[in-house]
């Protein structure tokens, strides 16, 4: 017990080590080496977050959106190829597998060039729709691996039995196979929105410039010298998924206690 209870602690240290180097990052005025604390303090960076809200709300509103819709077309371009892999053995599975698999593993570059083509020629290039549609292409293969693992979970027995007492398609899915996928779907959730929330390079490719994202408001203070925003900045850009993780997992644990 003493065991796991100092691997608990430790893991919140390494976790909340950085954190605390930020809030001191964010207070600090001045902070030279070798002074393991802050030389001066001030609350420049607050001013600064009080000054501009609301073009910090609008960055991290829209960055919020187009995150929850790859999240959402992710699952509709997984589910079916999920089902069929659990599901299935055949010759060249592996091979179709990868092939799935491969816009996680691509480099961004080559893999976001033609497709950035494409979508000028069809009109979704500096578009909300066009930065969801590249990143839920980039990031569904999180989403896939997931929902293959969670596929697995369910008996193939408990399909037909549906079946035979005459359930459709839609209504397995909704009433027994989406239950089941819950915790799946919660994890590649998870990873998918993290993915294109923090996001910067395909956002600025396909947006343009045009469609406003919190990593491109962050990104320019990052490269800046002035370390004491950038801290403020990141910790907000933390808050944001740490607030979504939450409320699925208090979502999650609602439903399973209303089902069971």
């Amino acid at each position: 017990m003493r065991r796991d209870k100092l691997k608990v602690i430790l893991l919140w240290m390494v976790f909340l080590f950085p954190l605390l180097v930020l809030v001191l990052y964010s207070f600090s005025g001045q902070w030279t080496f070798p002074s393991l604390l802050p030389n001066t303090m001030n609350f420049r960076t607050f001013i600064y977050l009080k000054k501009n809200i609301g073009q910090i709300f609008i960055h991290i509103s829209s960055s919020f959106f187009y995150s929850i819709v790859a999240v959402i077309l992710s699952v509709v371009y997984s589910l079916l190829p999920a089902e069929f892999l659990s599901r299935r053995d055949f010759a060249g599975k592996k091979i179709i597998e990868s092939l799935l698999l491969a816009p996680a593993v691509l480099p961004v570059m080559t893999f976001s060039v033609g497709i950035h083509l494409m979508f000028i020629r069809l009109g979704l290039a500096d578009t909300h729709l066009g930065v969801a549609l590249i990143l839920s292409v980039y990031s569904y293969p999180y989403m896939l691996r997931a929902l293959i693992s969670g596929y697995k979970t369910i008996h193939p027995d408990s399909i037909v039995c549906a079946r035979n007492l005459g359930a459709g398609f839609w209504q397995i899915l909704w009433e027994i196979e989406i239950p089941m996928l819950l915790p799946a779907l919660t994890a590649g959730a998870s990873i998918v929105f993290l993915v294109a929330f923090s996001d910067y390079f395909l956002v600025f490719l396909i947006g343009g410039g045009s469609v406003p994202s919190y990593s491109g408001y962050l990104f320019p203070f990052l490269n800046s010298t002035d370390w004491s925003l950038a801290s403020g900045l990141t910790l907000l850009f933390i808050i944001v998924p740490i607030l979504l993780f939450l409320f699925l997992d208090l979502t999650v644990i609602r439903l399973y206690r209303k089902w069971l």
